[in-house]
């Protein structure tokens, strides 16, 4: 398992490709992800190879121009790159700060449907720590939203979790819970293998449209018209429809642009009400605040108060596996 810093921000050791195809377009795609400097972020570089062009994304929620079947980032006079949630999981929640995407395409490849490709890909270079404290964003009181039945809320808590109800009338899914602190081991042991799902009859709808063209049971689980799951070896973990709803929440709220410390309530949530959420933690600065990791002497992990600024700085634990 890659090497995790609470501390101190991070950025991958060396270089690693991925490719495959998009979920929706069904074109392939090369993306490279690159170290990055500290202090830099989530940054998409999109590169069209044919033209001889490139612009620059920032991963931030302030760059979203879609939500309506993945969360989509772009310029609207230049481009996009769409359904990022997946790699902006496996990005912020396996503790990566800093890195640079070049894509070759308008969507991220769609790989297994999961996370776990892309912690893979990190597994494969590592991390290293950047000489600067990491910086989280600390809700300081409750945020909610509502979008019809679909509610959210940001609650003050010292950590990061993701408390996510789904509800659907179906039933191989029905009604699913996951409550979970969003450590590093989290993520990758019951999270990062959630498949993204849908049904036939929405599948075949998405396909006359236009979408979904990349989609298959190798990418996907799939419902049938007779509310079964289509794919033969079936489920990778009992529940893995809300692990996957809290996987999209995790990439979608890593657009903040640093980790919450937060603790994150949604029911029947999507890639909407995450975006949402943000939208309505960022609107009142009384929401939030930045704080900074600092290293201890000892092996602790305690609130300490910055004489120098008035803020509040997160003082963790040393390095740890």
């Amino acid at each position: 398992m890659a090497k995790l810093l609470n501390s101190k921000q991070t950025t991958l050791r060396d270089r690693v490709v991925v490719s495959g195809v998009g979920v929706h377009s069904g074109k392939p795609v090369e993306m490279i992800l690159h170290p990055a400097d500290r202090n830099s972020g989530i940054t998409f570089l999109r590169v069209d190879r044919e033209k001889g062009t490139e612009f620059e994304i920032k991963g931030s929620f302030s760059s979203v121009i879609d939500t309506r079947l993945c969360t989509v980032v772009g310029h609207p006079d230049k481009g996009m790159v769409a359904t990022i949630e997946h790699l902006m999981a496996a990005l912020v929640g396996y503790g990566v700060d800093n890195v640079l995407v070049e894509i070759d395409a308008d969507e991220v490849p769609v790989m297994d449907g999961s996370s776990r490709a892309y912690i893979d890909a990190i597994d494969q270079v590592g991390l290293k720590e950047l000489s600067a404290p990491r910086r989280y964003i600390r809700v300081l009181k409750p945020v909610r939203v509502q979008n019809g039945d679909s509610v959210g809320e940001l609650l003050p808590y010292n950590g990061t979790r993701f408390d996510v109800t789904i509800d659907f009338d179906c039933e191989t899914i029905g009604v699913q819970h996951f409550d979970e602190e969003m450590t590093p081991d989290i993520f990758k042991k019951e999270v990062s293998l959630a498949r993204t799902f849908g049904f036939v009859s929405d599948v075949e709808r998405l396909w006359a449209a236009g979408y979904a063209l990349g989609s298959s049971l190798e990418n996907s689980v799939v419902i049938g018209d007779d509310q079964k799951i289509v794919n033969p070896d079936g489920l990778r973990y009992e529940d893995e429809f809300v692990r996957h709803k809290t996987l999209d929440a995790v990439g979608d709220l890593a657009l903040a642009g640093a980790p919450l410390l937060a603790h994150y309530r949604s029911y029947k949530g999507g890639h909407k009400l995450n975006f949402n959420m943000l939208e309505a933690l960022f609107s009142d600065d009384s929401n939030w605040e930045w704080v900074e990791a600092s290293v201890p002497s000892r092996n602790s992990a305690r609130v300490a108060p910055s004489h120098e600024t008035g803020a509040i700085q997160v003082a963790m634990g040393p390095e740890t596996n």
